[in-house]
């Protein structure tokens, strides 16, 4: 017993090494982008860099605005993130940075009112990027990132039209100068946001709305006449200081009123690291945990998308698992030295592609000029000249461009699967916190996968004259009443082995059937749960004087049935020591021979003395 146990935990033990040390992360992947470096690969780099720098600063404004945050925490996470990022990250040209689906996360999460201050929040906010760094990098480790293409497009498409809904309703209230009033509401969702609106709607200020529009129509003016163009900087800069004009020429016209943004200082940018020895520690990190693991989840399938669409443009084999550990250790940094959480940028990653991007530098390049544009803000109050309500305008072009008719057509068209998904994740993302609807979407879509997966294919066969096998038509009889084959085809994974175990008991009832031969040929993923439930079949079996044989088993099924324990229940009434076996390997150079042999053994079980018999083999119709 014991030299078994022995065997058995190294077993186990060389499957866990094999495990981490087949697919290894690489701890610091930006040395190999030194590699060819030239004068000219520097200077594509220098200038996709600064091109993104130009998107990343103001952006990163506008993801903390959504947030609820001061908007110093976007401004140093864009310039922290995409500093480390090409250090640790699989793809060369990935940006990382706020974002504003994990933005709108974090204000979804702290506007249900789990603390009472804002004081509160901000102190939470480097715990909160820290648990996301850990449960990021304990994803990478356990190759967490291979799941998330079992997420369905459904459930993204969902969520980012659900909340760009909701960053729309929410800068609202900054364009028409009402978001004191609102705040106050405690609108939380998109339905109390809307209350909250139409509730003061009659104590609108038109100064902020007239400065929001024209930065809107300003923006899109550029958009489409000038897309090279950093349009986002310059539409801010440019509606600024026309804000600083107005409040300055016209300030009679209530354009003194105008609610803009506190100055930002050095003081600001300091380092800020949780004490983690501090009482009620756990307390905090039990209420983070959710939100916590939502953002990490959110920004691990966003960087997912984001790196598998670049690499389909570049050629470039992408690395989910490290991408997903560069997130993890991005936003270990974006803890102590921002205090906002990062995740992967599809629009600042493509423009640093279109750019004519050569490696990782030009992330490095880009987070330079952030932290330089960051110290320059700091010393010199320009923040201060902001326009809330010419930000909130420029969030809601974002959030527009973010909902795409073309893709939520395709969902809701291709299957009442995915327009499900689609509608759940939308619906539960407009009355309930993100991360609450994130994972309801996920949920309904792993639950609608393994309904379809759960269903393996059952067909009994048997032998024409000719010696091939066929499937057993409705208005044939079995050739032999006490023999039937099987054949188990799709995976036998824990969804589908009670439907497995209640039709095959469903054909054990036949009062003249003695033996059932399981063909296994094509059955996968068998675990525990499809096989105890195997083992429940074959004593439910015995127990009413009847046998169970399986042919055509790969060595996989092989190995599970014997490491399980099973394989001796199996072979219990077979004498091993006359060559006696309850159980038929697939033999690839003729795969029915296994059923042959099968049969051969059933006749032997049944005391029946027939010629042997021939199956015939035609690989063609494989």
């Amino acid at each position: 017993m014991l030299p078994h146990l022995h065997r058995h935990l190294r077993r186990i033990l060389r499957d866990i090494r094999g495990f981490f040390t087949d697919n290894p992360l690489d701890p610091l992947p930006i040395r190999d982008c030194f590699r060819g470096c030239n004068r000219e690969t520097l200077g594509a780099d220098l200038r996709a860099g600064l091109n993104v720098a130009l998107l990343a600063l103001p952006q990163g404004m506008a993801y903390a605005s959504i947030a609820e945050l001061p908007i110093v925490y976007g401004i140093a996470c864009s310039a922290v993130a995409a500093l480390v990022a090409p250090f640790f990250a699989g793809s060369r040209h990935t940006i990382l940075g706020p974002t504003n689906a994990t933005s709108f996360m974090v204000f979804s999460f702290f506007a249900t009112g789990v603390v009472a201050s804002r004081a509160e929040v901000l102190a939470l906010m480097p715990l909160l990027c820290l648990m996301t760094g850990f449960f990021c990098i304990l994803g990478a480790l356990f190759r967490a990132a291979d799941l998330l293409q079992y997420v369905s497009r459904s459930v993204l498409v969902g969520y980012i039209s659900g909340a760009a809904t909701l960053i729309i309703a929410n800068q609202l209230k900054h364009l028409l100068g009402i978001a004191p009033q609102v705040d106050l509401e405690g609108g939380q969702t998109f339905i109390g946001i809307v209350n909250g609106i139409l509730a003061h709607l009659s104590e609108t200020s038109w100064p902020p709305l007239v400065l929001g529009a024209a930065t809107f129509l300003f923006y899109l003016f550029m958009q489409r006449r000038f897309r090279r163009l950093p349009t986002f900087a310059l539409t801010l800069v440019l509606l600024s200081f026309v804000g600083w004009l107005l409040r300055t020429c016209a300030a009679p016209l209530g354009f003194d009123k105008v609610a803009t943004f506190e100055p930002i200082s050095l003081r600001d940018l300091r380092p800020s690291i949780p004490d983690l020895a501090s009482p009620g520690i756990f307390d905090r990190i039990s209420l983070l945990a959710a939100v916590a693991f939502a953002i990490a989840f959110l920004a691990s399938l966003e960087n997912t998308v984001m790196s598998k669409s670049l690499a389909s443009r570049t050629g470039d084999r992408p690395d989910i698992n490290q991408d997903m550990f560069g997130v993890g250790v991005t936003n270990l940094f974006a803890g102590i030295f921002a205090g906002m959480p990062a995740s992967g940028s599809l629009t600042r990653s493509a423009l640093n592609f279109d750019s004519g991007a050569r490696s990782r530098l030009a992330s490095v390049i880009c987070g330079l000029i952030c932290l330089a544009g960051t110290l320059v803000l700091a010393l010199v109050p320009l923040v201060s000249h902001i326009p809330k309500s010419c930000l909130a305008a420029l969030v809601i072009a974002i959030a527009i461009s973010l909902i795409s008719p073309h893709v939520i057509r395709i969902c809701l068209r291709s299957t009442v699967d995915d327009a499900a998904v689609l509608i759940v994740t939308f619906l539960a993302a407009l009355v309930a916190p993100l991360h609450f609807a994130i994972f309801t979407g996920v949920a309904l879509s792993i639950t609608l996968f393994l309904r379809k997966a759960s269903r393996p294919s059952l067909v009994e066969y048997e032998i024409s004259d000719k010696g091939d096998l066929r499937e057993l038509g409705e208005k044939r009889k079995r050739p032999n009443p006490a023999i039937s084959i099987v054949h188990v085809e799709g995976d036998l994974f824990f969804g589908a082995a009670e439907l497995f175990r209640t039709q095959i008991q469903r054909t054990v009832v036949d009062e003249n059937l003695k033996i059932i031969i399981l063909r296994l040929k094509n059955a996968h993923h068998l675990d525990a749960t499809s096989v105890m439930a195997l083992e429940d079949l074959i004593r439910f079996a015995r127990k009413h004087d009847r046998h169970i044989i399986v042919s055509g088993a790969t060595r996989e099924v092989y190995r599970v049935l014997k490491n399980s324990g099973v394989l001796e229940t199996l072979q219990e009434d077979a004498d091993r020591h006359a060559g006696q076996s309850n159980i038929f390997l697939s033999r690839p150079s003729n795969p029915n021979l296994s059923t042959r042999d099968a049969l051969l053994r059933a006749q032997q079980l049944l005391g029946e003395e027939k010629p042997e018999i021939k199956i015939f083999y035609d690989p063609a119709k494989e």
